[in-house]
Order: structure tokens, then sequence, then C-alpha cells
């Protein structure tokens, strides 16, 4: 029984600390692409204030923020990936909480297939976009870097549904079982 505890504390405080460093991300994601957009909306506004006499641009923004927003919402989908299942409560309404818990675990493996998915799929891309050297359109980065961070998200996303998937399954454990800490 100590055995149990530890363990399911271990995967609480493993997945706890993997949503921390992907709010981090997303968050780092969320500033970057705030400040591109407003370095790109000034100095545009600075070059009709001044009839084009001062003329800077942001190379790339529209680059940089589509870029910046994968990374977020990647992030921000492996930190919430517990908060986000929708329980349709007219087939479990009346099922006892923990069984409520394990079909959600079972939801849980669909959210770590598509984080596995995404992640083998992205890894391709980068191992391709390396070999043929892809770079973005506007501002000429290497691409295989991009989907490597967006393959690292992917999995992030993946190994917390996993996480959230034992604690569901194996010790009927959900949502509420995270708040306590």
């Amino acid at each position: 029984m100590t055995s149990t505890l530890h363990l399911q504390h271990v995967l609480d405080r493993a997945s706890h600390w993997l949503a921390l460093v992907c709010r981090l991300v997303a968050g780092i994601a969320l500033i970057g692409l705030l400040a591109v957009t407003i370095a790109d909306v000034s100095t545009r506004y600075l070059a009709r204030v001044t009839e084009g006499a001062i003329s800077l641009r942001v190379s790339g923004s529209v680059e940089l923020v589509s870029y910046l927003m994968l990374f977020a919402l990647l992030a921000a989908m492996a930190a919430n990936v517990e908060k986000s299942q929708v329980v349709v409560e007219a087939f479990s309404h009346r099922l006892p909480q923990t069984i409520k818990n394990r079909l959600q675990g079972l939801y849980f493996l669909g959210f770590m297939a598509l984080g596995l998915i995404l992640f083998v799929g992205l890894l391709d891309s980068a191992s391709a976009a390396a070999r043929h050297g892809t770079t973005t359109q506007d501002l000429r980065l290497p691409m295989g870097p991009i989907y490597q961070m967006a393959a690292a998200l992917s999995l992030l996303l993946g190994v917390r549904s996993f996480l959230h998937a034992l604690l569901g399954i194996v010790y009927g454990r959900g949502e509420e079982a995270t708040h306590g800490e």
C-alpha cells in the first residue's frame, strides 16, 4: 500500500513539474509573440506618422508570430491536458467518481497517442528539413530546430497524458487529485 501511494505521488509530482516547464515555455512564447507584434505595429505607426522619414520594419514578423504561436499552443496543451477533458454527464452521471476517473484515463490514452503521433511526424519533418537544408521563407531560419521544438512539446503532451491515464485507469484518480498540492 505504501509503495502504491509513493508511486502515485511520484506520478503526481512528475506531471506537476512537466506542467511547470510547459507553462514556462508557453509564457516565454507568448511574451515573444507580444513583443514582436508590438514592435511591428509600433514601427509601422512610426513610419506612417513621420511620413516615411523613419522607416524601421520588423523583418519576418508574421513568420515569427506564427512559430511562436505554434510553440505557445503546443506548450499550453501539454500544460493543461488534465483540465481540458469534458465528461459527458448524460452517460456517466450515475457512475461512482472512481469509475468516471477511470473512463477519463482511457480518454487520456487518446491524447497520449495524439502527442506521440505528432512527435513522430514532427521528428520526421525535422530530419527531412535538416537533410534538405529547408529554411523559413522570410528570415531563412533553419526549419529543423523549429520542428524539433514542436516535436519536444508534442512529446510532453504525450507524456503528461500518459501520466494522467495511469493515475485515472490504475488508481481511479482524476483532476481533483492534482489540486490537493
